[in-house]
């Protein structure tokens, strides 16, 4: 699977700009501020119809006009697929081949795997950045885990609704939350335990060791219905007091270690060694289930490693599918896109390099 074409209009600084890319090794360079992050941005967001940077999508357009509009071409074997996304005055747009489709029927065209300083928030952010990396990586695997995803939220958002009333109805939810909330821990578990694994196998500077684990790891069924049925009676009286959720998965922890210790308490460049192995056992994961290869979005690669050691990543990620990388050293781009393509991105356009 990779990005053949790539158009973006109105997107931050660029206002119109179109790469001819390779199934390999793409690079992209050029002063800070000139429009390289946002490439990586409008493949995320064709991909995923959102922007891996925010969640605030009004920020996203280009300051005076009304929408944006990123398009690609992805390729799968001889198969081609034309996508589109438009977001602007409080919608969004998906199209495939030029015609309107749904959600549900636009995600699983094309998947990327992102390592960006945006990202770093996955691990010095709130626990539900934790939650939502896991939760938008599997998804993008399993329809099935999309599926559970949103029924659960909107389980959880019912059952929220019904405590903050102190609605008579609200004990007929805990059923609802066993049901969908057990199904949704014991898919998460599943996914947490296989990223665990490859991230043994992937990047680790120093031989350092990482761990990802959960405050809820249990796969079996019946022992996760168990627990969260524990939890739901031993918080009942807490929940009618205070109104308030005080169980479910939405509130789970995902626990990230470096060296044993939790990675809040790590230093910039262990953060960002954990986020690239994270992102490294996301695209391995993927190729072990389905078969092929998500495109790696690799932001200022070269900031956090030394030239041999990014090139070599390059080399390692690009025998498997597609990488678009960006940075600021001219000198690299082209050492390490000898047997790839290269673009100079200035003021929001791009050149071939």
């Amino acid at each position: 699977m990779w990005i053949e074409r790539l158009l973006v209009r109105d997107l931050r600084n660029i206002a119109e700009a179109e790469c001819a890319l390779g199934p390999g090794l793409n690079v992209f360079h050029g002063a800070n501020a000139q429009g390289k992050t946002s490439l990586l941005e409008a493949a995320g967001l064709v991909a995923r119809a959102r922007s891996f940077r925010t969640d605030d999508l009004k920020t996203v357009v280009r300051r005076g006009q009304p929408s944006l509009r990123a398009q690609a071409t992805a390729v799968e074997g001889s198969r081609r697929s034309e996508l589109e996304v438009e977001l602007g005055g409080g919608r969004r747009a998906l199209r495939v081949e030029g015609r309107p489709v749904t959600a549900t029927d636009y995600h699983g065209r094309l998947e990327v795997a992102v390592y960006a300083t945006d990202r770093l928030r996955v691990i010095r952010g709130s626990m539900r950045d934790r939650r939502q990396f896991l939760d938008r990586s599997a998804g993008a695997l399993w329809p099935a885990y999309r599926r559970l995803l949103a029924e659960n939220e909107r389980v959880a958002a019912q059952r929220g609704a019904a405590l903050e009333r102190r609605s008579g109805d609200r004990f007929a939810w805990d059923e609802r939350l066993l049901e969908h909330g057990t199904a949704l821990r014991v898919r998460r578990a599943t996914y947490a335990r296989r990223l665990h694994e490859a991230l043994q196998d992937e990047y680790r500077p120093g031989g350092e060791t990482y761990a990802l684990r959960l405050s809820h790891p249990e796969e079996d069924p019946a022992a996760a219905h168990e627990q969260l049925q524990r939890e739901i009676e031993t918080e009942r009286a807490a929940e009618q007091a205070s109104g308030r959720m005080r169980v479910g998965p939405q509130r789970d922890r995902v626990v990230l270690e470096i060296a044993g210790a939790d990675a809040v308490e790590a230093s910039s460049g262990q953060v960002r060694s954990l986020l690239l192995g994270l992102t490294l056992a996301v695209l391995a994961l993927h190729r072990q289930e389905t078969g092929h290869a998500a495109v790696a979005l690799l932001d200022d690669l070269d900031s956090e490693l030394d030239e041999e050691r990014a090139s070599l990543l390059c080399e390692r990620v690009c025998a498997h599918g597609q990488a678009l990388v960006t940075t600021a050293h001219p000198g690299w781009a082209r050492r390490v896109a000898r047997d790839g393509r290269l673009f100079a991105v200035e003021q929001g356009r791009v050149l071939a390099a």
